[in-house]
């Protein structure tokens, strides 16, 4: 572990050590602020202002109202001139409500546009600052471009939220504060100094604390951005996380990381509290002081009552203005974290991660004359590996070159550098004899079309997949596209499609075979048509004959054009085409290949058999000696010799022998300790061991603890079933004796149980049984919601009272205590401001007491001192104990989630709503904000009703009359808040849904970036995002002008009901019904009570917006688990029978064909090897598939030993089975690990020394022990890159390290050099030899002759079967049609 910590440290170093470091600071909320900013921006400002005032002004009215009230009860007064005076100022009152809610509803609609305006401005400037970045910045990302799309997506909402309504609420309660302190200074600024003489203090106090939450917040966001990573990779390869039982093994490791960064956010948790008791303590405590003194001078007659109460109450307000700010620090904190990392990635350029400077030079016309003159490369994530060293390579104008070479050689990064991807660390490349970085850019991109192996689509139809080989694609006609449909012979498969060109190809081509992806690609290249052609292993997907016919048809068209083929099939190659070898960077041979095939040694000599006869037809005219200047260069393999040199990569001492001497060194080709030849005798005999069967006999192979791994009975099954009552399905059950995903100090137990290999399979299963009837409980929520959240419609946001019913049973018992306690602290702070509301009218009335004024002022002051203390106590705790109830519900969930995602059948993944980014999306920012509806919001409402109902009742019994007036307005206020409520949830909702959009926009461009650029697409998706943006940007603009307006109706409304009890106090008090003290004590109780009831409003947006993504969040904690066909069976296969196909027929749910399978009859031994041989698209991996239970059957019977797979416990099945999938998966973590990918730790299967000998058998063994870290090196997104044959071969070695009873090759040597291949058929050959069977998907004719039998598979039925021979001798055949006639 240490070396691999090692490793990360080293690449966050090198990833790191060029950026510049911004330390976030307040100015980085305005980071994206532009010039046509300023306007929304003054507006907001100007309106928070003069909002800011009203607060004071009422404060001003208020001691107003209580001079008449204490003039009225000293006598000075009489009941009508008391009526006729609190009139005036109820008014006063009712005009500043109306004042009060055009203020509130102008600047919160333009703070709301503010935040839009900032939003889209981030927006856009990434997607164009990233863009232009070179391929190197996007390389050396530390968590790989994934998880960084998706954290971006997240801080430009936490941005968004920083500068919008939180920024102007502080904004507003500053000059609240400030205004008000200004009043009490004019009013008695004696009193006013003395009562805000602790105030300096708090200031320290709170600046201390607040500067010890920046670096929790960036370790939660480097937290989190690992489990983004985790879940990301997981759903990208959720075919293997199955293939090879590793659902609970992410879901573990997913769990870890979220424990992590809950971790971190409880630091902030705990300071936002703290900061929060200690003000709530500051200003209740400043009554000790300034009442004493202030019934001093009112004794001393220095001033009135009236005064008195304004400047002490214009005090109060500012104290509480100032501790209405502190919620939403937390919200400013991540807003400026998050506009300081964004700005970060902007101007993280300097001389290594800087934007490619592109070329003036655009040249009329392209010849395609390109030299590439002694370069050397490295690629940033690998410096320590040359990939290309002092190569040189002419390529003639109007010729076509072929480049091959072992993996890893090189051949790709020849591409990559003309492409202009990267920059050579060294040397020159010139194009038609100009340097290529004179060369415009988009000029260079256009004039070379580079098609990669892992053909990316983009979610269109087929028709501008292929239209978006022109920049101008809209004006593509159809008659354009058919040409090119006919050049890669895709006809046939467009017209299996009911919608031909017009169907959409999904997310990343998926409805799609990788050969119908590939002769798309050739399609988009062969309309694009530009002078230079490059591609790279473009075909390797293709059946033989669809190759063959690809390839001709590729030369016919290619006649007179620059093209260069790398390619590790050499049957491609004619006699009479010129043909480069790498090997380790260096160009070892060059040369024609009848030339090549008179050399001593090397590829092209290699024997061959006489069927496997290369064409000899002379395609293209041969260029003269002079022109190409073939040669065969020498080199030493392992020093610093006489040929070509290669010393370590310090040494600038290459030196050349002449090119007379026309030498191949043996050996350059094989693979050392990797050669077939070796390690043979220890580590196949004991391939399939007694001990090796019963461990892969258990039902997972998975290193995680039997929590993530029990299977269900038939009658949990059932249970589950009839539990998703009207409400929100099964959630496991918390118990307080059930281990749960939940309780972060059961992890370490958890991952040891794991690993505990003492138990046998049967004592497992049986505890395992004794638990499964205590898996699940209903969570009776969100009725008549279940069918919107699982369905294909839009989605339903559910109300906060039915969402905030789910904490309870999700919660373990750990955490109910704390969620308890939480709510009791609730009650205590609620019960503060009644309780003080009393004591404070205690307060007012020792001023017309006429005796012992001072003592009763000192009293009741150290009374309210006693009620800030607890009052302080119980909100920190409240807010604390919330904050971590609320992230222990949201983790619990996202690890549900996180379970039953990867629990969905594989037909799941194919849908739009359950794209890649969108579920990573949700377990990231929607669980972010989802924890603000318990942390922050569940609490203060529960407060406000606790304080209201207090209040009320309080009221009731000190003056009914005036309490029951008070209430008559409480429907026309509840009617306009819920209004307010319904429209800004629609609003937030349709918001939500546009920015969505846009950041799927986002996601397909930066993780297709290669694709992107190869195509000169950018501009393109750039004008695609920008409407996407604007779009999201004028659905923020109504949500603005709606939620502001509505927000400024429910302000206003609490002043008019506050003048309402004003004008109706006095006829009370007039009417001598009640005394002045009962009255003042019901207006303390009701105006603080409408005060704090009043600010819930401002949350109100939040609030809509938490529960929209809750309302996603809870769909995926939600999805039925356990409960598809891949759990319908339970019997447990100890060895595997003969595999029998009976009648199947099979659609893919998500694609827009006809059946794969048609009434397919086939019967496979699994001790035998055998090959599945078809054109593109005929079924055979869909054969794999079903075999491996990804997919159930559509109808017929899928049978091991005659008992059906939908009887079968599928994990168990699988642990027997062994898969290369034809496009490699590779993990972010180490190779070790990626090799012994979710094995049990303490298993013999996951010893290093298995490890090893699995790499040897796949030959990448020599490869990872020449890195500095060897198995310890990290890979996948964020580490060290690899070139697609070293992918496959880890692939390879992964189900090699298993010790499978079958192993599935789909096309496993596709992107596997000629001397690599022959290893895996030496594989092939030694697991037959060990009575391990293997079931091969290939188009390539030797893997075909190493298996002991053939099948041939023919839209989706056999069309003919037996031994290779035996079919390519018979003289009608569909073999021998599919290999050529050969």
């Amino acid at each position: 572990m240490e070396a691999v910590t090692e490793e990360q440290n080293d690449l966050e170093r090198r990833a790191s050590e060029n950026s510049q470091s911004i330390k976030p600071r307040w100015r980085s909320l305005f980071a994206f602020t532009t010039r046509p900013h300023l306007l929304p921006l003054c507006l907001a400002l100007v309106l928070s202002v003069s909002s800011g005032v009203v607060s004071p002004v009422l404060s001003y009215l208020l001691g107003r109202v209580f001079d008449c009230f204490t003039n009225f009860g000293i006598g000075k007064y009489g009941g009508p001139e008391l009526i006729r005076n609190v009139s005036k100022y109820a008014l006063g009152v009712t005009g500043l409500g109306v004042a009060s809610g055009i203020l509130h509803a102008g600047y919160f609609g333009f703070w709301l546009v503010f935040g839009e305006l900032q939003a889209k401005g981030a927006r856009d400037s990434l997607f164009g600052s990233m863009l232009e970045k070179d391929m190197e910045w996007y390389d050396m990302r530390r968590d790989g471009v994934e998880a960084l799309i998706q954290r971006l997506q997240t801080q430009i909402r936490e941005l968004q939220m920083g500068t919008s309504q939180p920024l102007g609420f502080a904004l507003q309660s500053t000059v609240t504060a400030l205004s008000a302190l200004g009043l009490a200074f004019y009013t008695a600024w004696d009193l006013t100094l003395i009562t805000i003489a602790s105030i300096p203090f708090a200031a320290l106090v709170l600046g201390w604390i607040s500067s010890r939450m920046q670096p929790s917040i960036e370790a939660q966001a480097k937290e989190l951005n690992t489990a983004s990573k985790f879940a990301n990779n997981a759903f990208q390869a959720i075919d293997v996380v199955k293939c090879f039982n590793g659902q609970d093994f992410e879901t573990w490791q997913y769990a870890k990381a979220i424990k992590r960064a809950a971790k971190k956010y409880l630091i902030q948790a705990k300071a936002n509290a703290l900061q929060i008791g200690f003000v709530r303590f500051i200003t209740l405590s400043m009554f000790v002081q300034g009442f004493w003194y202030g019934s001093h001078i009112v004794i001393a007659g220095k001033k009135e009552p009236g005064q008195v109460l304004t400047a002490f109450w214009s005090c109060l307000s500012a104290l509480q203005a100032v501790e209405q700010i502190l919620p939403q620090i937390l919200v400013l904190e991540k807003g400026r974290a998050a506009g300081a990392t964004l700005q970060a990635v902007l101007t993280q350029m300097d001389k290594r991660h800087r934007v490619i400077v592109s070329g003036q030079l655009t040249p009329e016309f392209c010849e395609g004359d390109i030299e590439v003159r002694n370069v050397s490369f490295r690629y940033p994530s690998r410096p320590d590996q040359p990939a290309l060293k002092h190569a040189s390579f002419f390529f003639p104008a109007g010729e076509t070159t072929f480049v091959i070479g072992t993996s890893g050689s090189g051949k790709s990064t020849l591409g990559n550098l003309l492409m202009r991807f990267y920059e050579p660390a060294s040397g020159e490349i010139f194009i038609d004899g100009n340097p290529l970085q004179t060369l415009d850019i988009a000029w260079l991109r256009n004039n070379i079309t580079l098609v990669q192996q892992q053909s990316v689509l983009f979610n269109e139809t087929i028709f501008k997949n292929i239209a978006f080989a022109r920049r101008d694609w809209e004006k593509v006609g159809r008659d354009e596209v058919k040409r090119s449909i006919d050049t890669a012979f895709l006809q046939n498969t467009i017209n299996e499609f009911p919608k031909g060109v017009a169907t959409v190809v999904g997310a990343g081509g998926n409805a799609m075979s990788g050969g119908q992806r590939q002769r798309v690609a050739i399609a988009r290249a062969s309309l694009r048509d530009t002078p230079i052609l490059i591609l790279d292993e473009a075909t390797s997907a293709l059946d033989h004959i669809s190759k063959g016919m690809v390839m001709d048809a590729i030369r016919e068209w290619r006649r007179g054009k620059t093209t260069i083929i790398i390619t590790h099939d050499l049957s491609q190659i004619a006699d009479d085409e010129f043909t480069y070898i790498l090997d380790k960077g260096v160009v070892v041979q060059e040369g024609y290949r009848y030339a090549l095939e008179k050399g001593e040694a090397g590829p092209l000599v290699a024997p061959r058999r006489p069927s496997v006869n290369f064409p000899t037809t002379k395609r293209l005219p041969k260029l003269s000696e002079e022109v190409r200047k073939p040669s065969i260069i020498s080199m030493s393999s392992g020093s610093c010799g006489s040929t070509v040199s290669v010393c370590s990569h310090d040494s600038l001492d290459i030196q050349y022998r002449p090119r007379a001497q026309s030498v191949f060194v043996p050996g350059i080709f094989s693979l050392a300790k990797e050669s077939p030849e070796m390690n043979r005798r220890s580590y196949f005999e004991p391939f399939v061991s007694p001990a090796a069967t019963g461990a892969f006999a258990m039902h997972r192979m998975s290193g995680v603890p039997d929590i993530f791994t029990r299977p269900l009975n038939p009658s949990a099954q059932q249970n589950e079933g009839k539990s998703r009552i009207a409400g929100w399905p099964l959630m496991p059950r918390r118990d307080q004796k059930e281990q749960d995903l939940g309780d972060w100090s059961l992890l370490n137990e958890l991952h040891k149980r794991t690993h505990d290999t003492g138990r046998t399979s049967s004592e497992k299963r049986t505890s395992q049984a004794a638990k499964e009837h205590s898996e699940t409980i209903a969570l009776k929520v969100v009725r008549r919601q279940s069918e919107d959240l699982q369905g294909d419609g839009p989605l339903r946001i559910a109300p906060i009272k039915k969402i905030l019913l789910t904490v309870w049973p999700t919660l373990t018992w750990k955490h109910r205590p704390l969620l308890l306690g939480g709510f009791f602290c609730a009650a205590v702070h609620a019960a503060g401001t009644p309780v003080f509301s009393f004591v404070f009218s205690k307060l007012l009335a020792t001023f017309f007491q006429p005796v012992n004024r001072e003592r009763e002022a000192l009293k009741w002051s150290l009374s309210v001192l006693a009620v800030g203390t607890g009052d302080a106590l119980a909100s920190f705790f409240m807010h604390y104990l919330l904050e971590a109830c609320g992230q222990a519900w949201v983790d619990n969930l996202r690890i549900e989630s996180m379970k039953r995602i990867i629990d969905q059948p594989r037909t799941w993944f194919d849908k739009e709503k359950n794209s890649v980014s969108k579920l990573t999306e949700c377990l990231d920012r929607n669980a972010e904000e989802m924890r603000n509806l318990l942390g922050r919001f569940a609490g203060f409402m529960f407060v406000v009703v606790m304080m209201l109902s207090t209040a009320v009742i309080w009221s009731l019994v000190v003056c009914w009359k005036l309490t029951l007036v008070g209430l008559a307005s409480a429907p026309f206020i509840y009617m306009i808040t819920r209004l307010y409520q319904a429209v800004s949830g629609k609003w937030e909702g349709r918001s939500n849904d546009a920015g969505t959009s846009a950041a799927t926009i986002f996601t397909e461009t930066f993780g297709n970036i290669r694709t992107v650029r190869a195509l000169t697409l950018e501009a393109y998706l750039h004008e695609k995002y920008l409407k996407a943006t604007e779009k999201a940007f004028h659905v923020g603009l109504r949500r603005s002008a709606y939620s502001g307006t509505f927000y400024g109706i429910s302000d206003s409304g609490i002043a008019f009901a506050t003048a309402l009890i004003f004008y109706y106090g006095a006829k009370v008090a007039a009417s001598r019904d009640f005394t002045v003290q009962n009255i003042i004590t019901v207006f303390s109780m009701l105006l603080f009570s409408i005060a704090s009831a009043n600010s819930i409003l401002a949350f109100i947006p939040q609030i809509n917006s938490s529960c929209a993504t809750a309302t996603r969040l809870l769909r995926l904690a939600n999805l039925p688990h356990k409960s598809s066909y891949e759990h319908a069976g339970h019997v447990r296969l100890p060895a595997l029978g003969t595999i029998s196909f009976n009648d199947i027929n099979f659609t893919y749910p998500s694609r827009p064909l006809g059946p794969v399978l048609n009434s397919l009859n086939l019967k496979l031994s699994p001790h035998t090897s055998i090959a599945l041989v078809g054109a593109s698209g005929s079924g055979k991996s869909t054969i794999a598939s079903l075999i491996l239970g990804l997919y159930p059957p559509t109808s017929g019977a899928l049978t091991f030993d005659s008992l059906e797979i939908s009887a079968l416990h599928l994990p168990s099945l699988r642990s027997l089975i062994a898969v290369v999938p034809q496009t490699p998966q590779i993990f972010a973590t180490t190779i070790a690990l990626n090799i012994a990918y979710a094995m049990p730790e303490r298993s013999s299967l996951a010893s290093r020394a298995n490890i090893e000998k699995a790499a040897e058998v796949a030959g990448i063994h020599t490869f990872i022990s020449s890195l500095p870290r060897g198995y310890n090196t990290l890979i996948g997104e964020g580490g060290t890159g690899l070139s697609g044959g070293q992918a496959q071969r880890i692939a390879i070695a992964r189900a090699v390290a298993r010790k499978p009873m079958l192993m599935v090759l789909d096309e496993a040597t596709s992107a596997l050099d000629g001397e690599s291949a022959r290893g895996i058929r030496e594989l092939v050959r030694r697991l037959r030899g060990q009575g391990v069977g293997v079931l091969m998907v290939t188009h390539d004719r030797e893997m075909m002759r190493v298996c002991e039998e053939i099948v041939v598979v023919k839209e989706g039925r056999v069309e003919e079967r037996g031994g290779f021979d035996e079919l390519v001798l018979r003289r009608v055949g569909e073999l021998r049609r599919l290999l050529g006639g050969a």
